[in-house]
């Protein structure tokens, strides 16, 4: 069952993704060759139109595939490199694009379903630094820092990427806002800085309106989330131990699974779509990086190009992005054989 759902929350990833670059190629006149969800060998495959759709058998990564991308096509007037140059930057904005759609209405189904957690402090720690200044059960932190506090976890996140740091906190007591300085302390116990005090157990339930409010939030959570872990990782705080590709992902799947099995099938669901939209705000993210071969290192020659009036050559740019390919398949096989190595710790 956890192979099923892995595989399950990874094709829909994946078909999002890229049926999000494949409709709006098509709308924009750009010819697609082939449109294919997994790696390795072909298992199934169907052909309709100018494009073939296929079902390949490792359930990782897929690709859609654009005329010009091959020496046959290079002369075709639906070619990628052919198209004006705000249709390509749609094309291959729209992949992430559908990634965060999904995170969103996967978002309004949980949401909908526990509520959301609300930055409201339910216990203060003894001998804390929240205690000392004077923060109390029932207080709602509206800001840290001057950053905004829609739900409990952007505090627990700011702490996280900000460890040790004194914090300004804004919040709200008997309709009053006051304010106040705290400095984290380090708490061997946990193994990590406390602000000396507990958000809410139980989550909030709310109207429609607060239903997709909320939603956004936890895209937008998901999303700051990984771009200050990419930001940690640049900063050497992270360990390879830290990453995880397919096998750590699937290895997540089947651990949420098992935690999830005695609360019954509505809790496996939410969990499993808890994951999914990680999952898919996590590779919108990672693809919109400025590198070769992803989304993002292909909109910045479309962006010099909309800036300079000059299209670079496309064979640099292909050059560019082989690199750049070469470089994530040696990631990835580095972060796969760490992966398995980690089971048999």
């Amino acid at each position: 069952m956890s192979i099923l759902l892995f595989i399950l929350i990874m094709s829909i990833i994946v078909i999002l993704h890229e049926g999000g670059h494949c409709i709006i190629a098509k709308k924009s006149g750009i010819g697609v060759r082939e449109f294919y969800v997994g790696l390795g060998p072909t298992l199934y495959s169907f052909t309709r139109g100018e494009t073939t759709y296929s079902w390949r058998l490792l359930p990782i990564g897929g690709l859609c595939l654009f005329y010009g991308l091959g020496e046959e096509e290079e002369d075709s007037p639906r070619s990628f490199f052919k198209a004006n140059v705000w249709a390509r930057m749609a094309t291959v904005a729209a992949g992430p694009f559908m990634n965060f759609v999904l995170a969103f209405f996967l978002s309004l189904f949980i949401i909908g379903s526990m509520g959301f957690d609300p930055p409201t402090i339910a216990d203060v720690m003894e001998g804390y630094p929240a205690e000392e200044a004077g923060l109390k059960a029932g207080d709602e932190i509206v800001r840290i820092n001057g950053k905004k506090v829609d739900i409990y976890r952007d505090i627990s996140l700011y702490n996280m990427f900000n460890e040790g740091r004194e914090v300004s906190v804004v919040y709200r007591r008997d309709g009053m806002l006051r304010q106040t300085d705290i400095t984290p302390v380090y708490s061997e116990e946990d193994g990590r800085y406390l602000l000396g005090f507990r958000g809410p157990v139980e989550y909030v339930k709310g109207n429609a309106l607060q239903v997709i409010k909320y939603s956004l939030v936890e895209v937008r959570y998901w999303i700051e989330a990984t771009w200050k872990s990419i930001g940690l990782i640049f900063k050497g705080k992270f360990s390879k131990d830290d990453l995880s590709g397919p096998v750590g992902i699937a290895k997540a799947v089947d651990d949420v699974y098992d935690a999830s099995k005695p609360s019954g099938i509505f809790y496996i669901w939410i969990n499993m779509m808890n994951i999914t939209v990680l999952l898919s705000a996590n590779l919108g993210v990672m693809n919109l990086l400025p590198f070769p071969a992803l989304d993002g290192g292909r909109l910045i020659f479309c962006v010099i190009e909309a800036v300079t009036g000059r299209k670079v050559s496309t064979r640099v740019e292909g050059a560019f992005h082989f690199a750049g390919m070469c470089v994530l398949l040696i990631l990835a096989a580095f972060v796969m054989v760490n992966d398995i190595g980690k089971f048999f710790h």
